[in-house]
Formats: structure tokens, C-alpha cells, sequence
């Protein structure tokens, strides 16, 4: 048996405060702060490490962490590492050179220790990777005056001679992670093409604390990041200096965090996009804020169809926004503004060569947008570039300085390796074989807010409910992942929980990071996480998620246009319950709609019933994505105080063969949309009788019937993919569909129709409110 099609796969990682609620039997006090020492080194370089790839064909030799100095690297500053970090990198047989196109059974985590790395050419990125650093004291990549090489780390190299060719499909260029690093470009001549991050990645994805150092020199050419293509994504908490770009981006969709750009002539440089969410900017003296390619609308002339920035501070830059092209009246490219302070900016919304469309000065914009703006039931596109409606904001979402709550992905930088209890210490195997749900319960029951619980990488089978009190605060290794199955979540009409998280109405702590919760199919009865607790009084964003894999499912089993009750994956991904608040970032739902390791990514057939239902009356902060469920990706119910950007989904390939709901039931104990023939494919988003949400980005898509895509021309993939209820409180912003009659629907009846709102291979309307 392996883990190769990941039929249901749920990126986690999930983070709370640190107030401890329960306690286990092996302490009589919670763990309190960190007591590593200031000269210690991180935690995760001295921790014992017994990681396997349970379906690796020899995991007992398999190397996952990968300490780059055993592999001969120095990090003093003059001895050339490339090789070494390299060799590091590629070595047992991984997945990457142009000759695997995707595989999860070689995963792998490459730690750089605090020191100076000095690198002469490309440190190229194999699949499954999680590169990372001293968290304590960011180790320092540092590019020698003679670097060759496309950028300093490459996750998607071009293959020499190859016309274009890469080493992975950009789509599916899944599972990738660095964190706690400073990449230095600066002794590269200012006049010489340098880039720090070449990042071509699609879902799972995330860069996380990390700094590029550039040239101040005028008319430098240095970028930190380079992104032309893809399907993303998160990166949060990044900040670059200096440069001809901070970042240069182009991919399908993505969401940004905690961005910073000092000193660059352009902070970020927009090539093309369906939509992307900008979440907390800072940009200082800067020639231009945002340069977006616009006015492209349609699909052979792609360019920045949306752009949603919201809690921006920018200062001493004489253009904020400035796109390629006029509007003149009519949809070139939407863009949405929302909370941002100008602090010596003339011109906060400009065209390129001079024209001023918003003034700028010292001065907040409240709310802001250019496009497409609709409201209520009526289906009358009106263009606006000005003021737009401002969403009701509730005080819970908010942080002190009155922008959307954001929380950094925990690394316990400051805590001992004594700290940490290891499950595999303790008895677990994660071999993928053993029934481990004893050996963890035990382990959450003697140590939850005592240590830090630390699952090695493997992959652990359960077939039962894992209880995890709050209170506690759980880690992975290379996204360690919990694999359910057996009798227990057989039966989709008497559902059952994998992962409890927290009992009900419960308070305190939950973290959980670097962690994959999937199913051994069939496991049509389960419910991969219920999510309960709730953040203490005074404690924002206690309880919240973050990066996540396997299954026996694989192609030879559910191929594509198969329908096999033997490959139902799940009941439902998430189900944050009414008592409970949440703050998920990268959360990535999936359903897998190709089996990740044969050789051609084949199709498959694999059906999970539910995305995520939230039922919460917040506060909640989801930003991830959810795709590929039969009945919708994202349901809520009497929900309340929900921020959500930016939100993406697919609708799956094989519907409407078999039509939704099936091969599962609609049921009214979970609220679920009923179908009929007219309306037979799975919703995108779905709410019902909810109130201040907040939806700030979103894209969703439908790009088959059952493996066709003839329908792609005529935007008659599905009817509805959106839909408000006429009692829920709803403003969206930036919302972008494909191959959809109607973008969102109130009651069920379309509203806004696709046809009026043509912006490249996406239709996105700027604004809607009731």
C-alpha cells in the first residue's frame, strides 16, 4: 500500500496562544516560556531525530532532516557551499532534475544552522522540501560577486537547452516551504540580473520569515523574488530591501501577508493574475508602490485581473498604484483598496505616464475600488473608480492598531529541545501500518500543555477518534501526517471524527504545525477535524491552522471517469463548530484530482463529500484554499465575524458524472444545499443565514465536466458557484470566477452574470454588498 494519490489532503498547521486550559497527568503546571539558552541552537537542530518516509522503498535508510553541515558545508563565509548544500538537497534518490514530475515519498526538511552560506550558483529545489533555518539566529545565504545561476534558491529550475522546458509542472509544483533565512545579493555587481527567490509554486506552499538583502545603487538590477506562473499559495512575514524589484509576480492566485519593501525603485510588480490578496503591506521609500501590468481582458491577453490590498502603510513613495493602462470607463483590471495610510505619497492611484486617477498626499483611503460594483439582487453593473462600499469590520477581527488580525506560524525559537516529547519515543511507529491511535492518545494525555508534543516524520494510522485537549501544542517534521481508516469511518450516514480538536465549548491552547491529516480509503464516514475550542478571553487568534497527505488510493484503483465506493475519501474536511473561533492560514482542503506519484500525475477519480462548514460565531480568519468536494468547498451556517482572503476552489473534474451530491447524500443535520438537474455541481461557497462576513479575495473555478473542457469557451462548466442567502450580512470584494454562468447568486438565483465581466481567462466583479 502507499500514500501516492493523496486522496484527501489537509494542510495544517495549526497555532494558538499560550494559555493552557487542561493539563496532562505528567505535570502539575503548564510549560510556561521558553528556557533555551540565548547561545543554544534552535530546537529543531538538537532534537533526537527518527523521521521516516513510511512508503519510501527503504524508509529504514531514508534520510528526512538533512543538516547541511553533515553534508560538508561550512557557513563561514568564504568556503564555497554549493555543492555541498546541493548534495544535501538531491541525495536518496529524491524527486526533482527534470525526470520526476511530483512524489511524495521523498520528503525531506534541509536545515541550515545560524552561520553564512556562501553559494556561487543556484541551490535548486527538489520536490516535497522544506528548507529552514536557525529561527533563533537566521542563517545568511550569501551570493558570491560571481554567482551563474537563475536565482539563489530555484524552486522550479528551467532545464538547460530544454525550450522552456522545467523540472515540474508550475500547477502542481506542490509542497514547499522555507523559512528563517536571509538571502544577500549585495557583492553581485548592482549592474548584473540577480534574483534571491525564483518561487513557481502552486498549493502547500509557503515562505515564511524570510529577508532579501539588495543593491540601494540607482537603476540596480536585482529582484527578491521572481514568480511567473503557478497556482498558489501563502508567503507571510517577508521583507525585502533595496532592489529594481521587491517582488515580481505572476500565478493564477496567492495571498501575501506581513509584506515589507524598503528602498526598492518598485516594492511589487505585478505581470498577471486572477486574483491576489495583499494582508498588512509596508512599503518605505519606494519610486512606486504596486506597478501592475493592466488591460488585458482576455484569455491570450492575460494580465493583473485583480488585485485586493488591504492594511497598507506607505510612506516617502511618490506612486502607490500605478497601472500600465487607463481604464477609460470600463473593466481593465480590478483593484480594491481598503485601510491605506499615505504618509508623503502624491499620487496614491496613477497610470502609467502621468495621468492621476486618485490624489494621494498624507491621507487614509477608507475604501477604494476600480471596476465592476453591484449590490442587492440587481444584476446592473455599475463602473466605479472611487469610493466603494466599506465592510463592517467587527472589533474581534481586528488587531490594536485596527487592522485584520494576523498571527506568525509558531517555531518555538525561544523554547529547549528538553522541551518536546517525541511520539515515536513514546511508542508511536508512523510506519503507515500500525495501528497508532493508543499510542498517541497516550501521548496527548500524559503531555498536552506539559511539552511540546513533536511528531517525527512518518506517517501515523489511526482507526479511531485522537482527542487533543486544549492545551496542547503539537509540531511536525517535514508535515508529518495522521493517516485514518478501518470501520470506524466507514459509513457516511453515521459520520465520525478524526481529529477532535478541543471538546466542546472548551477554551485555550491548540497548537498544531507542520502536520497532514488524510484517510486510508474508503473512509466515507469521516470527519477529518472538528474544531471546538475557542481562544481565551484577551488571547486573539488562539486557535488557528497552517501547511499540510496519503491514502491507498491510486490510480490503478480510481481512475478518472470511475466511479468506486472504494474511493470515497472523506465526509467532510473541517467543521468549526458554533462554540469555536479559528485562524487558518494556507489551509489547503484538497481532494485530489491527479495521483501525485506515477509518472505522468495521472487522473483520478476520488470523492470527498465536504469542504469546510463553518458554523462559528467567530472570530474566524480563513485563508486558504478548498477544493474538489462533491457537495461545495466552503459552507457557512449561522456563522458570524468571518474574514476570508482569499479564498480559492475547484469544482470537481468528474461532475456532473456522477451530479452532485453523489456518491454522497445531502443531509439536513448538516445544513447541506440540496440539488436538482438544473443544479447538479458542486458550490464554491455557500452561506446561509451568517452575518458580518467579510470576503476579501476569492476565486472560483470550474474547469471540466466530467474531464471536458469544452465548456471552458462558453462559461457553461456549471450555472451557480457562489451563493448568498438573502438573510446573511456579505460584502465581497475582488471575486473572480471561471467558466461560470453566473458569478454569485443571492438565494440561488443568479445575480451577477459572467458576460459583463471579462478580465483575461477569469470574470471578476470589484465589490458586492446586500
Amino acid at each position: 500500500m502507499s500514500r501516492h494519490s493523496k486522496s484527501f489532503l489537509l494542510s495544517a498547521l495549526l497555532a494558538l496562544s499560550t494559555l493552557v486550559s487542561g493539563l496532562g497527568t505528567s505535570c502539575s503546571a503548564p510549560l510556561g516560556g521558553g528556557t533555551a539558552a540565548p547561545s543554544d541552537p534552535y530546537w529543531l537542530q538538537t532534537v533526537k531525530h527518527q523521521g521516516t518516509s513510511a512508503f519510501n522503498s527503504d524508509p529504514s535508510s531514508y534520510q528526512v532532516f538533512r543538516n547541511v553541515k553533515d553534508f560538508g558545508a561550512k557557513g563561514d563565509g568564504v568556503t564555497d557551499d554549493t555543492a555541498a548544500i546541493n548534495s544535501a538537497m538531491s541525495s536518496g534518490g529524491r524527486c526533482g532534475g527534470g525526470s520526476c514530475n511530483s512524489s511524495t515519498i521523498t520528503p525531506a526538511i534541509l536545515y541550515f544552522p545560524t552561520g553564512t552560506y556562501l553559494v556561487s550558483s543556484a541551490i535548486d529545489t527538489y520536490y516535497y522540501t522544506q528548507i529552514i533555518g536557525d529561527a533563533k539566529k537566521p542563517p545568511t545565504l550569501l551570493a558570491s560577486s560571481s554567482f551563474s545561476g537563475f536565482a539563489v534558491i530555484d524552486a522550479d529550475p528551467y532545464i538547460p537547452n530544454g525550450w522552456g522546458a522545467q523540472w515540474f509542472s508550475n500547477q502542481d509544483n506542490f509542497y514547499r516551504s522555507i523559512r528563517n533565512l536571509i538571502i544577500d545579493l549585495r557583492q553581485i555587481p548592482a549592474s548584473t540580473s540577480a534574483v534571491g527567490l525564483h518561487w513557481q509554486v502552486s498549493q502547500a506552499t509557503s515562505l515564511i520569515n524570510i529577508v532579501v538583502e539588495m543593491s540601494t545603487a540607482s537603476n540596480n538590477n536585482h529582484q527578491g523574488m521572481f514568480m511567473e506562473n503557478g497556482s498558489g499559495g501563502f508567503m507571510g512575514d517577508i521583507v525585502f530591501n533595496g532592489g529594481k524589484y521587491g517582488i515580481q509576480v505572476g500565478n493564477q492566485q496567492f495571498t501575501v501577508r506581513n509584506l515589507t519593501v524598503n528602498n526598492a525603485a518598485t516594492a511589487v510588480s505585478g505581470i498577471w493574475n486572477w486574483g491576489f490578496t495583499f494582508q498588512g503591506v509596508t512599503i518605505n521609500n519606494c519610486q512606486v508602490g504596486f506597478n501592475l501590468a493592466t488591460g488585458g481582458t482576455t484569455t491570450s491577453n492575460q494580465t493583473v485581473g485583480s488585485e485586493a490590498i488591504i492594511d497598507a502603510v506607505v510612506t516617502n513613495t511618490p506612486i502607490f498604484v500605478r497601472t500600465s493602462v487607463a481604464s477609460n470607463g470600463q473593466l481593465a483590471g480590478s483593484l480594491v483598496l481598503n485601510n491605506i495610510k499615505l504618509n508623503n505619497v502624491p499620487t496614491a492611484v496613477g497610470v502609467a505616464g502621468g495621468t492621476t486617477v486618485l490624489a494621494g498626499g498624507t491621507t487614509t483611503i477608507a475604501s477604494w475600488g476600480q471596476g465592476h460594483v453591484y449590490s442587492g439582487t440587481s444584476g446592473s453593473k455599475k463602473f466605479v473608480q472611487g469610493n466603494i462600499v466599506s465592510a463592517n469590520k467587527s472589533s474581534v477581527l481586528l488587531d490594536s492598531a485596527g487592522r485584520i488580525f494576523g498571527k506568525v506560524h509558531p517555531q518555538y525559537a525561544t523554547y529547549a529541545a528538553s522541551q518536546f516529547i517525541s511520539v515515536k519515543s513514546q511508542g508511536a511507529k508512523g510506519d503507515g501500518h500500525t495501528d497508532d491511535t493508543a499510542a498517541i492518545q497516550t501521548v496527548l494525555n500524559e503531555y498536552a500543555g506539559c511539552k511540546i508534543i513533536f511528531f517525527d516524520a512518518g506517517t501515523y494510522y489511526v482507526t479511531n477518534t485522537i482527542i487533543i485537549p486544549a492545551g496542547a501544542q503539537i509540531v511536525g517534521e517535514a508535515w508529518s501526517v495522521i493517516m485514518a481508516g478501518g470501520s470506524a469511518f466507514s459509513d457516511q450516514k453515521n459520520p465520525r471524527v478524526v481529529i477532535q480538536a478541543g471538546a466542546a465549548n472548551s477554551q485555550g491552547v491548540l497548537e498544531i504545525s507542520d502536520m497532514v491529516f488524510t484517510t486510508k480509503g474508503p473512509a466515507p464516514g469521516a470527519i477529518m477535524i472538528e474544531w471546538n475550542v475557542h481562544d481565551p478571553s484577551g488571547q486573539q487568534g488562539a486557535a488557528g491552522m497552517w501547511d499540510t497527505a496519503g491514502t491507498n488510493m491510486q490510480y490503478s484503483q480510481c481512475p478518472s471517469g470511475s466511479v468506486n465506493s472504494a474511493c470515497q475519501a472523506a465526509f467532510l474536511g473541517i467543521h468549526l463548530t458554533s462554540g469555536s473561533s479559528a485562524y487558518l492560514e494556507g489551509t489547503w482542503v484538497w481532494t485530489a484530482d491527479h495521483d501525485l506519484d506515477t509518472s505522468n500525475s495521472s487522473d483520478i477519480s476520488i470523492f470527498t463529500g465536504r469542504g469546510i462548514l463553518s458554523q462559528s460565531h467567530g472570530p474566524v480568519w480563513l485563508i486558504g484554499t478548498s477544493e474538489h468536494a462533491a457537495l461545495y468547498q466552503y459552507s457557512l451556517v449561522n456563522a458570524q465575524n468571518h474574514y476570508i482572503g482569499f479564498a480559492q476552489t475547484e469544482t470537481p473534474y468528474y461532475q456532473p458524472s456522477p451530479a452532485a451530491p453523489a456518491p454522497y447524500s445531502s443531509t439536513s443535520s448538516y445544513n447541506d444545499p440540496t440539488f436538482s438537474s438544473s443544479m447538479n455541481m458542486a458550490w464554491g461557497m455557500y452561506i446561509q443565514s451568517s452575518s458580518n462576513i467579510i470576503i476579501f479575495g476569492a476565486g472560483f473555478y470550474s474547469f471540466f465536466q466530467n474531464y471536458s473542457q469544452t465548456c471552458l469557451t462558453t462559461n457553461t462548466c456549471q450555472a451557480q458557484i457562489f451563493n448568498i442567502d438573502s438573510a446573511s450580512s456579505v460584502t465581497a470584494y475582488s471575486v473572480s470566477t471561471v467558466a461560470t454562468t453566473y458569478q454569485l447568486s443571492v438565494s440561488e438565483n443568479g445575480v451577477i452574470h459572467s458576460s459583463d465581466n471579462d478580465d483575461g481567462f477569469q470574470e471578476t466583479f470589484t465589490a458586492w454588498s446586500k
